[in-house]
C-alpha cells in the first residue's frame, strides 16, 4: 500500500495517531530519546491536562447562574 493510499483510507483522527506513532518510532529508533523519557513526559502531559480540567470544572462550578 503506498502513503496515498493509507492517507485516503485513514480517517482524519486515524491519520494523526499513525503520524504521531510514526514520529516516535523514528526518534525513538534514530536515539533522539528513550522510550523512558517518551513516556515520562506522556504521563507529564496527562497529568498537566488532568489538573487544567480541574481547575476549568472549579470555575464554572464557582461562577454565578445568570436567571
Amino acid at each position: 500500500m503506498s502513503f496515498e493510499e493509507a492517507l485516503n483510507l485513514a480517517s482524519r483522527d486515524g491519520a494523526f495517531k499513525a503520524t504521531i506513532y510514526a514520529m516516535n518510532t523514528l526518534l525513538i529508533g534514530k536515539g533522539v530519546y528513550t522510550r523512558e523519557e517518551f513516556e515520562t513526559l506522556f504521563v507529564e502531559w496527562v497529568h498537566k491536562e488532568q489538573r487544567h480540567s480541574r481547575q476549568n470544572e472549579r470555575s464554572q462550578d464557582s461562577m454565578p447562574c445568570s436567571a
